[in-house]
Order: structure tokens, then sequence, then C-alpha cells
């Protein structure tokens, strides 16, 4: 059944239409990936702050209560907190890390994990691995230190329950032109590779400072500091590509309404030409008829 001039018409204003939300949904993700981009950034100075100060306790420290010295008496619990969407239109995003999930810890006893994200969720659960908790992913930059706050009590939960604790961070990280890749990050138990590390971390000025309130002390709470910024840091990290993704697939959407668009117009305008043509030669036809 051919399209007539009317429901050619009709179809070009609903493209209009959505063209107007894909437009406004892709100056909104733009919008977000700046303001994510920016705290992942803010995050790198304070970052190096929280090493710096790591690294002098260590030195200034004669013994290692956080670090593992040799293998635990027991297996370790195994911790995720997995970062992903709670809305569509990100294509692959979700799919990606439930798949490294299932991939790298589907076998491993006592695993535990936190979802950031609805769709996340369901996507683990479609793979077998249920969430034992659920947080609903944040919309803003200034949301996220609330759900930081609250995965550090279950981390801390976690840890009191097993004694020995491996938390793993599963997340996408932004890459070039709107690109991402997902990222497994260790982030404890704290290890003697990691404390070696931080103890190379050179001192910016000729003298290490002293630390008033003992080393002891405040390399927990640095730790805790560390803790902090790891999770801020993927959640952002989370933010700016599902963003990103979304960008992306906004103007693949831009780009095929706009090709639909052309191709409506077309004809639309060859309709309206030929009901022209018809009605001139009704007329013609007609002046003809009375010549005679």
């Amino acid at each position: 059944m051919s399209e007539t001039a009317e429901s050619l018409a009709s179809k070009i204003t609903q493209a209009r239409q959505l063209g107007s939300v894909v437009r406004t949904m892709k100056t909104l993700a733009a919008s977000s990936i700046r303001q994510y981009e920016d705290a992942v950034n803010a995050l790198e100075d304070y970052y190096r702050t929280v090493q710096l100060g790591l690294s002098v306790c260590l030195r200034r420290m004669s013994a290692l209560p956080f670090a593992m010295q040799g293998p635990p008496r027991h297996a370790p619990s195994t911790l995720l907190v997995v970062l992903g969407s709670d809305q569509g239109l990100v294509g692959q995003f979700n799919d990606l890390l439930a798949d490294v999930v299932h991939e790298q810890f589907s076998q491993r006893k006592g695993l535990h994990i936190i979802s950031v994200g609805e769709r996340i969720q369901v996507r683990l659960a479609d793979r077998g691995m249920v969430s034992e908790r659920f947080y609903d992913l944040p919309g803003s930059v200034e949301a996220i230190t609330p759900l930081v706050g609250q995965v550090l009590v279950d981390v801390e939960h976690a840890g009191n329950r097993s004694g020995v604790l491996e938390l793993f961070l599963v997340y996408n990280s932004p890459e070039a032109a709107s690109r991402y890749h997902p990222v497994v990050e260790r982030i404890l138990p704290i290890d003697t590779i990691w404390v070696d590390n931080l103890r190379s971390v050179p001192w910016p000025g000729k003298t290490l400072p002293e630390v008033p309130a003992g080393a002891d002390s405040m390399f927990g709470d640095l730790v805790s500091e560390y803790l902090f910024v790891s999770l801020f840091r993927a959640c952002a990290s989370s933010l700016c590509s599902e963003n990103a993704s979304r960008l992306s697939a906004m103007q693949r959407a831009e780009k095929n309404i706009g090709e639909i668009l052309e191709k409506l117009s077309l004809d639309y305008h060859q309709k309206r030409q030929s009901r022209i043509d018809e009605e001139l030669f009704d007329i013609v036809s007609g002046f003809k008829a009375l010549g005679h």
C-alpha cells in the first residue's frame, strides 16, 4: 500500500519530534560527561596526597598491622562491587561487565556481590550470579558520596564477618572517542606488594614530614581515605563511561533520523509533485473538453 502525502507529512512530524528528544538527550549526556570527568580529574590530586601520606606512614612504622604477612589461615571471602547502569540506551555497557564478572568470579566460593544499577543486577542474575545488596546509581556527582559511604559500611561488615576480605571493584573506564573498557580493580586486602609500591613513592621535598598523631593511627585513617577515593573514582568513571556510551548511541540515532527524514521528505515532495501534476492534467483536460 503506497503512502499518501498526508501520512508522509505525519511521519516527518514524528521524526522531527523524535530528533528533538534525541538532541536533548545528547546534550544532557555531553553535560554529564563533563562533570564526571572533572570529578575524576580532581580526585587524582587528592589520591596523590593520600598516597604520599601512606608512604610517609609506612616509612615511620615498625610493623604493618594491615598487611598480609603470609597466607591467611582461612579462605578469604570475596566481595564484588559492580557498577553498572539504571537506564538503557547504553549498548553493551552492562553485558560486558556481567560477562567479565561471570568469567572471572563464577567459580569462587564465598562470593558476595553488591550491584550498583538496576540493569547490571538483572544481567548478573541472568548469568546465575545473584546480588546480595543493590543500590540505585547516583544521578549527580554530589550523590556519589552518600553511596560510597553506604558501600563502605557494607565492606566493613563483610570484613568483620570473614576476617580476611578480598574487595574488587568492577566497572567500565572511559577511553577516547566515547569508548570504554571493563576494569577489575583489586582494593583489599593490603598486601606486601601494595606496601612496597607505596614505600617507593618519592617524597616531593627534601625531608620527610613528622607524624605527630603517630604513624599507626594516621595509617588507618589514610587507608579509609584510600578506600573512599577508590570507590568514588570508580563510580565517577563508570558514570562517565555510561554517558559516553549514551552520547554515542544518540549520535547514531541522530544520524539515522536525519537519513530517514531525508528519505521521507523526498517521498513527500514526489507525492506532492505527482498530485500537482494530476491536478494540472485535470485542468488541461477540462479546458480542452470545454474548447470542443
